[in-house]
């Protein structure tokens, strides 16, 4: 049986007409039929989120582009391999322990290099460093990253092998990561998926960047991610795209006078200088039209 009232087929295809004096009466009585929408505030009186606290990311340029790291944000910079990521990360992780702040890092490929982050001016008092995935290394065995593995094998074993390797270190860095935000008390909390394959990175959980995001809101933290592709996703406040633009290297080529003197091969030539190109691509701190801004910076490179 039919639920539709009784009538008949003209009637209904007809419009019904209100007129404008009985419309007011007409709307109070069906909001007073819906008690639950009482609680509902108007659009136009919700408050407006507040400007989070910037801190500086220890580059004049980035810090001139966006304004510096947005505290209680996840910030996220991606780019491919020699794109200048490492480098933006020693430079946020050095001017954070600069400010007296306490620092973790989450390194999940088991990259991170102390001599460079001291060159940098990190301050390791003030550094906890969280390496995930740390692999023994038998002698007389040179030792490869499992992604290495995963790209250049051929058979299927080895690389489900190789697969598994990566993802167990990933797992470990959202459980240690998900612990320090809880715990609090950090300035500043790194997770470096720089050597992830891309793959990889993509199948993090968005419900797990999600809970990162609610962990440090209303905190003074600064999450920072760095991975070769965006991960975060609209979890991101603040991301950042950098690239390589052009590699400054000078020839250590020398003229000898005489036959018996060594000059270095021809092709030998020593890196002092990479200039990288940022592009800010999302920032969620204010409402301004959607844009794409670009900026460079020049990074040194001490030879190890």
């Amino acid at each position: 049986m039919s639920s539709l009232p009784s009538g008949s087929t003209a009637a209904l295809s007809r419009p019904v007409v209100v007129a404008a004096s009985v419309w007011p009466t007409l709307v109070s009585k069906r909001l007073s039929v819906m008690p639950a929408l009482a609680g509902v505030t108007p659009a136009s009186r919700l408050e407006v989120r507040p400007t989070p606290q910037m801190v500086s990311s220890g580059v004049r340029e980035i810090d001139t582009l966006t304004g510096g790291l947005p505290c209680g944000c996840l910030t996220e910079v991606c780019g491919p391999a020699s794109s200048g990521r490492t480098s933006v990360l020693l430079a946020a992780l050095a001017a954070a322990t600069q400010r007296q702040e306490v620092c973790a890092l989450v390194d999940i490929s088991d990259a991170f290099n102390p001599h460079s982050a001291a060159a940098a001016g990190v301050n390791f008092e003030r550094l906890l460093w969280v390496r995930c995935g740390m692999r023994s290394q038998k002698s007389g065995s040179p030792q490869r990253h499992p992604s290495a593995l995963l790209r250049a094998g051929s058979d299927t074993e080895k690389n489900e092998n190789a697969r598994r390797q990566i993802e167990k270190p990933v797992e470990q860095a959202l459980r240690v990561t998900d612990l320090l935000l809880q715990s609090g008390g950090f300035g500043l909390v790194i997770i470096d998926l720089g050597d992830t394959p891309s793959k990889m990175a993509r199948r993090i959980p968005l419900t797990s960047w999600f809970r990162f995001q609610r962990a440090v809101e209303h905190t003074a933290t600064v999450l920072f991610v760095i991975g070769p592709v965006p991960c975060a996703q609209t979890c991101a406040s603040l991301l950042l795209k950098v690239s390589g633009k052009k590699l400054s290297a000078v020839s250590s080529q020398l003229s000898a006078k005489e036959p018996s003197e060594k000059t270095s091969p021809t092709h030998a030539q020593l890196l002092y200088g990479l200039q990288v190109q940022g592009e800010l691509l999302r920032s969620r701190l204010d409402r301004k039209p959607a844009r794409s801004v670009t900026t460079a910076f020049a990074t040194k490179v001490r030879a190890g």
